[in-house]
């Protein structure tokens, strides 16, 4: 029997993580992107969690995304610029390697479902990107959870690239399910909810009562191939959305 689970990525019921865990049964971690915590502090939110509790995080942004990036700014890190050409766009670079260790490990810590790999949209599809997804896939490891990965940018153009990719590495086609439908078949169906509009986000729009008749349609299509299914808001209003859409279902 399927199953879909709703959350936010975030904790964003107000209240804290006990309040949290008492309105949804799942969250995508968004500090696991930025700065990745302690493995003792990912250790506790595991203990702390009900049993039937299900994490899923985002990869951390070094593997990812260049130092140049403004979502650096939160990472707590100084790159050397001689070092910085290294991190991010899943090049085989030792220092992004250690980056994913440093990630597997806090993903080992927090039992987690999913790791999301997002890359961003500067990490569009060229001969040199597509090669670099895919000695990542290849080579990452992944033991107790499963890989994700939303492609923002141009692969949206270059679908098939994306799911040779997917299809050859068994990695989840991450998707919001607006402005995208999953390319693959997978166990997992997973969506990431940024908001309807033009571009990649739009992270201050409330969804409306139609915009989630329409999501219970989008899910319950995907459902009919996947296992499980994960609905993952990620705007302003997440916490109401969510629940809203829980209710629905």
């Amino acid at each position: 029997m399927s199953s879909i689970l709703v959350g936010c990525c975030g904790w964003a019921v107000r209240g804290g993580k006990e309040a949290y865990y008492k309105q949804f049964k799942t969250i995508e971690l968004q500090e696991t992107f930025y700065k990745l915590p302690r493995v003792e502090t990912a250790r506790k939110w595991r203990e702390k969690a009900p049993d039937d509790f299900v994490f899923n995080m985002k990869a951390w942004q070094a593997l990812t995304h260049p130092p140049a990036s403004p979502t650096w700014k939160r990472a707590g890190i100084t790159v050397p610029k001689s070092k910085q050409h290294l991190y991010g766009n899943l090049k085989p670079s030792k220092e992004n390697m250690e980056a994913w260790r440093k990630t597997v490990e806090i993903a080992h810590a927090v039992g987690a479902h999913v790791v999301v790999i997002q890359t961003p949209a500067s990490f569009g599809y060229s001969e040199e990107n597509a090669e670099n997804a895919e000695r990542f896939f290849a080579n990452a490891s992944t033991e107790d959870f499963i890989l994700g990965w939303e492609p923002r940018g141009t692969w949206r153009e270059n679908g098939e690239e994306v799911r040779r990719i997917c299809e050859r590495y068994n990695v989840v086609h991450v998707v919001d399910i607006f402005r995208w439908k999953p390319v693959t078949r997978h166990k997992i169906f997973y969506t990431r909810l940024h908001g309807i509009g033009k571009g990649e986000v739009n992270y201050s729009y409330r969804y409306t009562r139609e915009d989630l008749e329409k999501l219970r349609e989008y899910v319950f299509e995907e459902m009919k191939h996947s296992a499980k299914g994960f609905i993952l808001f990620n705007n302003v209003s997440m916490a109401m959305d969510a629940e809203t859409f829980k209710k629905m279902l």
